[in-house]
């Protein structure tokens, strides 16, 4: 993997959810990890939705592999926006991941 190509800076980002002594719920985001990426593709994916057909921004950043457990109940930040996780792919043995994100 080469490092000129990794040209992004994204964050990824775990859900957290809390339950006060009253019991209301709050979501909260945390940061996982900050890493480099490159930006392999970006497509618009049609999507049959309750009002017809609408499109998605579908996106998928290669990084660097790195131990800390990514799941599909993360998101991304990259440039101001937000992809939710829908795939994770291991590149190689331990050498990199594809993930592949839906714009919010």
């Amino acid at each position: 993997m080469e490092a000129g190509k990794l040209d992004r800076f994204i964050t990824v980002q775990r859900k957290s959810v809390t339950v006060s002594a009253t019991g209301a719920i709050t979501e909260t985001w945390a940061n996982l990890m900050a890493v480099r990426a490159a930006m392999l593709e970006m497509t618009a994916d049609e999507i049959v939705g309750d009002f017809g057909e609408a499109e998605a921004k579908t996106v998928v950043f290669l990084v660097r592999w790195h131990p800390s457990p990514i799941t599909t109940g993360d998101r991304i930040l990259c440039e101001g926006a937000t992809y939710d996780l829908k795939e994770i792919v291991e590149v190689g043995r331990r050498k990199g991941w594809k993930l592949r994100g839906v714009a919010q």
